[in-house]
Order: structure tokens, then C-alpha cells, then sequence
């Protein structure tokens, strides 16, 4: 089959995101100015530069309340965040952390989960996560959004530490096939990250 984007696909639901597989999930926390805390998971989410380490995740939409949602709002005031690493020991609790609630909801508090003070950066960290990355906003780009009174934006970070969990180490590097990271795949659908393979480039 064929489709436009901008046209009927004419199957049950969009297939774009099932295109797109698997997409890592970006545990964002952030604070507000006033040091209300929020958490949410984003799956459009990716490492785009490695020298300096750098982020990404977009935010698509609005708050059902109206207005801005609180990830960006926070990003844009403070210009921090904190990537956590959501694994399937943490499912539930990633999940909780999506509900629409207004900005006055801590997640961490919903969800169940301990904030851990950060090093670098005002917001905290998940302490429950193996794997945490301290950000500063590089800068927040607009996106076209087709959707009456939504609004797309793409935040770009730099990093700058990582905290890693000496559990999450074996031989010095970072074992994915023990943490079974999550991502996210169409529809309502995740997958857990537990068969990696190594696959050598091919020399010049």
C-alpha cells in the first residue's frame, strides 16, 4: 500500500509510529521555578551527537487542562532536565507517570518512585533508575503541527554527567541484556531491549 501523510491511510490507526520501531523512551524530570517536580516519558527520544553528548525529545500536544505541557514549560524557564533510564522493572511506573494531571501533581509521588538529588542540575533523578543523564537545554525548535491549538516542539540537550549504577556494570560496560531497557513501539505497544548482538564495522 501508499499513502499520503496529509491524506486518508485507510487502515484502523495511523501507521506512522509502527514505522519508527523501536524508539527509545526518554524519562524526562524536570522542576518548575517555583521547584515543583515533574516526570514524564517521551518516546520520541534519541542520543544525536556524542562529542559533546547531546539529546533530543519532542512534545507533542497540549495539557487537557489547556496550555503548555509542564516538560517544556519547565525546559524553557530553566533550561534543565535529567534523562532517566526506563527498564522493564519500571514499567509500571513509567506508565503511571504519563497520566494527564495538572502541574501541581508530582509524578514521583504518583508513580511511587524516589527522587535523588542531582549533582549538576536543579531536577532530580529517578533513584529507582540504573542509568541517569544530567542535561542543560541547548534550545528548543518549533515544529509545524497540524493540530488546532497544539503545539509540537523538539528539545535539544547537552549533556553533562551520567550517573550509572554499579549493578548496571559488568566488565566496565554497561549491560543492556540485564537491564532489558523499554522502548516503545505503535499503538499502545513496548518492547524490552534483551537480545543485543555485536556486529563488527567492516574495515576500510
Amino acid at each position: 500500500m501508499f499513502y499520503q501523510t496529509n491524506g486518508p491511510h485507510g487502515l484502523p490507526h495511523d501507521p506512522f509510529k509502527s514505522c519508527i520501531v523501536p524508539r527509545p523512551i526518554g524519562w524526562i524530570s524536570t522542576a518548575a521555578k517555583d521547584g515543583t517536580i515533574n516526570l514524564a516519558p517521551f518516546s520520541f527520544f534519541n542520543g544525536v551527537a556524542s562529542d559533546p553528548p547531546m539529546v533530543m525529545f519532542s512534545i507533542n500536544g497540549r495539557q487537557p487542562h489547556g496550555g503548555d505541557k509542564d516538560t517544556l514549560t519547565n525546559c524553557i524557564e530553566t533550561r534543565e532536565f535529567v534523562v532517566n533510564m526506563a527498564t522493564e522493572a519500571l514499567i509500571d511506573q513509567m506508565n503511571a507517570s504519563c497520566a494527564p494531571v495538572g502541574p501541581e501533581v508530582n509524578e514521583f509521588e504518583l508513580a511511587g518512585l524516589t527522587p535523588d538529588p542531582s549533582q549538576l542540575v536543579a531536577p532530580p533523578r529517578v533513584a529507582e533508575s540504573p542509568v541517569q543523564m544530567e542535561c542543560v537545554v541547548h534550545e528548543v525548535i518549533e515544529l509545524p503541527c497540524t493540530v488546532e491549538d497544539s503545539r509540537n516542539a523538539m528539545v535539544l540537550g547537552k549533556v553533562l554527567g551520567i550517573h550509572i549504577a554499579d549493578e548496571a556494570l559488568t566488565d566496565g560496560l554497561i549491560d543492556v541484556k540485564r537491564l532489558r531497557p523499554l522502548s516503545r513501539l505503535g499503538y499502545m505497544d513496548y518492547a524490552v531491549v534483551e537480545k543485543p548482538f555485536t556486529l563488527k564495522r567492516p574495515k576500510g
